[in-house]
């Protein structure tokens, strides 16, 4: 979602526009086993041919000093019935206080797309963190590592 990665991220990494399939969402998360994420990197593989995943995290976020709580009151300020984010209540603490700890957030993202059953064990899953202020990536997880384990 930060404007900041547009024509920047790719770059970094020496990916020309058409090589890789790039799914964004905010704190690269993965909601459920068989979420939008999921379902996504299903099709990738099976239909679309990739062999890899890489998932990346930045430091730096806009959203880093976002909270439940504080988007909760936002929420209902806007309009939106108290009831309607007691639905999401749960889930909403656990994903906007990813954004507080992104290297953590990136390996524990790995680890989910990894164990997931419908991820082949021979597709290695990567994660890094990019740094957007200097372009420089850091290699968090090795996805070598794991192949077929």
């Amino acid at each position: 979602m930060d404007t900041r990665l547009v024509d920047f991220l790719e770059g970094a990494m020496g990916i020309q526009r058409g090589e890789a399939k790039v799914i964004k969402n905010a704190g690269n998360t993965v909601a459920s086993p068989f979420g939008v994420v999921i379902r996504s990197l299903v099709m990738a593989i099976y239909a679309l041919g990739v062999k890899e995943i890489i998932v990346i995290g930045h430091l730096d976020c806009g959203m880093a000093t976002a909270t439940a709580e504080g988007l909760k009151e936002k929420m209902i300020a806007r309009g939106i019935a108290p009831e309607a984010i007691k639905l999401v209540e749960g889930a909403l603490t656990q994903w906007v206080d990813t954004f507080h700890h992104p290297i953590e957030n990136v390996a524990g993202v790995v680890s989910a797309i990894r164990e997931n059953p419908l991820i082949p064990k021979d597709v290695p899953v990567h994660g890094l963190i990019f740094d957007p202020d200097n372009g420089r990536i850091d290699l968090i997880v090795n996805g070598y590592d794991s192949i077929g384990k």
